[in-house]
C-alpha cells in the first residue's frame, strides 16, 4: 500500500478519537475530492459546497467506516458520488450535515474560486479512477500503482485471481474509455 493510502486509512481510524487525525484526513484528499466535483459540475462554488458537505458527512458517518470494505478514499469518494447524486436529483446542495455539525456557511473568495477552476486541469487520471465502480478502483490501485501480484489482491478482495485479473482488466478499458472521452 502506498503511504497516501496507508495514511488515509491510518487517520480515518484515528479520527473515530481523534479530531485533530479527521483534520488531517480532509487535508490529505481535498485537492481529489474538489477536483472529482470541479470536474462534475464546472462550477467552483458549487464544488466547494459539495465537497464541504461530503466531509461533513463523512465525519458524521465515521463509525460506520469498515476498512474491510474498501480504501479509506473509496469509502470517502462513496459518499462523494452519493452528495453529488442527491444534489442533481435534489437541484440543489444539500447541508445537513453542515448544519447538524453547526459548521458555518461556505464563502469562497476569487482567488480560492480560481485555484478550485484550475484542479479541472490537473489529475485527469486520478478523478478518472475515482469515478469507476470501487472493487474496479482497488483492483487497478493494488496492480497497477502499488505493484501487488494477482494471487494477493484476489485474497485482499476475498475473490479468485480470475476475478482479480477480469477487475483489473475491466477497470483499465474503463478508464481508457473515459480519459478518451475528455480529449
Amino acid at each position: 500500500m502506498t503511504g497516501t493510502k496507508r495514511d488515509a486509512q491510518t487517520l480515518l481510524r484515528a479520527a473515530r478519537a481523534d479530531a485533530e487525525a479527521f483534520g488531517a484526513f480532509y487535508r490529505l484528499l481535498e485537492r481529489q475530492v474538489l477536483g472529482f466535483f470541479m470536474r462534475a459540475t464546472g462550477r467552483p462554488e458549487l464544488a466547494a459546497d459539495l465537497a464541504a458537505e461530503t466531509f461533513a458527512r463523512a465525519l458524521e458517518g465515521l463509525d460506520g467506516y469498515d476498512p474491510d470494505r474498501g480504501l479509506a478514499e473509496q469509502w470517502l469518494f462513496g459518499i462523494a458520488r452519493n452528495v453529488l447524486r442527491a444534489s442533481y436529483r435534489e437541484k440543489q446542495v444539500e447541508a445537513a450535515a453542515r448544519q447538524r455539525l453547526g459548521l458555518p456557511v461556505l464563502v469562497l473568495d476569487e482567488q480560492s474560486s480560481e485555484a478550485i477552476a484550475r484542479l479541472i486541469e490537473d489529475d485527469h487520471a486520478t478523478l478518472a479512477l475515482a469515478s469507476l465502480p470501487d472493487e474496479q478502483q482497488h483492483a487497478i490501485r493494488a496492480r497497477v500503482v502499488e505493484g501487488y501480484e494477482y494471487a494477493e489482491i484476489a485474497g485482499e478482495l476475498r475473490c479468485s485471481e480470475a476475478v482479480a485479473r477480469q477487475r483489473v482488466s475491466r477497470g483499465l478499458r474503463n478508464l481508457r474509455t473515459r480519459l478518451a472521452g475528455e480529449r
